[in-house]
């Protein structure tokens, strides 16, 4: 038979568990946004992952998101995602190893969320 301590051990280990899953969770679907960007803008300085992008105005040029911890550091070499002069919400799900710039094309208004 199980101790008092085994059972209140497991309890705990199942309430980590659902909260670990809880929190990957939040991270899967981006638990911050940046909204209305028309110039290029440093979104995350930090690691982390882009989960969606957002082509709110489609301008007339196409835009890129970065994988780069400034803007100086934006180049072509670190182009992740293209952001096309299509109106609609884009699901990226792409992990950043650097950070994420965001620069819209002309006229274009860009949001996105990541984690």
């Amino acid at each position: 038979m199980a101790s008092l301590d085994d059972i209140f051990t497991t309890a705990k280990n199942i309430v980590l568990a659902l909260n670990n899953s809880a929190q990957t969770a939040l991270d899967l679907s981006g638990r911050k946004n940046s909204l209305a960007m028309t110039t290029t803008t440093l979104v995350s300085a930090v690691p982390g992952r882009l989960v969606t992008v957002s082509i709110v105005v489609a301008g007339t040029g196409d835009g890129f998101v970065y994988d780069a911890s400034t803007i100086a550091g934006a180049t072509a070499e670190r182009k992740v995602v293209l952001i096309p002069q299509i109106p609609g919400m884009f699901s990226v799900g792409m992990p950043i190893t650097y950070g994420i710039v965001v620069a819209p094309g002309t006229g274009q208004t860009i949001a996105v969320t990541y984690s």
